[in-house]
């Protein structure tokens, strides 16, 4: 080797004197940037190109329609490719496109869920609160219902801790909503039992319309609970304001001491023992739905 192959700095090995190669044995290897993060690397360790707008974590979006109960997932692929599916306002073409459960995902306008719709109906016995408690101790119509879903259910309306009866529960955002607005007036029927008895004008009264503070309530019927004391009362009435039959009655200088919800928009507690759910059924679904 001359003087001034060893002044420049370069490292040979070897007896032909060639240049020193570096070692890429296990554990050695340089690493690749694009490698840093498999996701993004495809067979060969190419970078795999994202399409425009997809995201890198989240469900993917054809899932995502199946599981709102719309269609299977092949069938979600021809309406995605059809233009049917928005994502945040965005209609969406794309195959493999992702979303998050925070994303707002709409079929055909209407907003879906990715979570198949859940109907439970719970026969609320009486000291369970509906809203919760500030004080742990107390009990929640959630603890009635742990074992009915995995999915997060929420109660349609509510019902007094006190009163018991028939209390619907789901996921469904759009039937929750539709249920609950006063507009659709949906039928509830009330057995309930005064601390007195309620006088036949009085009886007249409520027929007729009471004045509250909010505006004047009518009731569909009202009358005497038949080979019972007359302060046993059946009542239906379409009304959704918050405890609304409490009030009609404290008008008139009544108090009810046990409020029972007998019938919901057509459900009834028939072969369904205090405390217990079920399940609604297909064509209960579909009397829903035309409400």
């Amino acid at each position: 080797m001359s003087r001034n192959e060893r002044s420049s700095g370069k490292k040979y090995g070897g007896r032909q004197g060639g240049e020193r190669k570096k070692s890429h044995a296990r554990g050695n290897a340089p690493v690749n940037q694009n490698e840093k993060d498999p996701k993004t690397m495809s067979r060969g360790n190419a970078p795999v190109k994202k399409k425009q707008g997809e995201k890198s974590d989240g469900m993917r979006l054809n899932k995502y329609v199946a599981n709102s109960g719309i269609c299977s997932r092949r069938d979600a692929d021809i309406y995605i490719a059809a233009g049917n599916v928005s994502v945040n306002g965005e209609v969406i073409t794309e195959m493999g496109y992702k979303v998050k459960l925070t994303d707002e995902v709409k079929f055909d306008g209407r907003k879906i869920n990715p979570e198949k719709p859940e109907y439970i109906l719970l026969n609320k016995p009486k000291g369970f609160y509906v809203t919760g408690s500030l004080e742990k101790k107390n009990r929640t119509v959630m603890d009635l219902i742990a074992n009915a879903s995995k999915a997060k259910l929420d109660p349609v309306g509510k019902l007094d801790t006190q009163a018991t009866g028939l209390l619907l529960f789901t996921n469904d955002g759009t039937m929750a909503k539709k249920l609950a607005n006063p507009k659709n007036g949906i039928r509830q029927i009330y057995h309930l039992e005064l601390d007195k008895e309620l006088s036949y004008d009085d009886l007249q009264k409520i027929k007729e319309g009471v004045n509250l503070e909010d505006g004047t309530v009518k009731v569909t019927e009202i009358s005497y609970v038949e080979n019972r004391p007359k302060r046993e009362v059946g009542l239906e009435i379409r009304s959704t304001k918050s405890h609304i039959v409490q009030r009609i009655f404290k008008s008139l200088n009544y108090e009810i001491v046990k409020l029972d919800r007998v019938v919901f928009g057509g459900l009834t507690k028939k072969d369904l023992p205090r405390g217990h759910w079920r399940v609604l059924t297909k064509q209960e679904l579909i009397n829903l739905g035309n409400i």
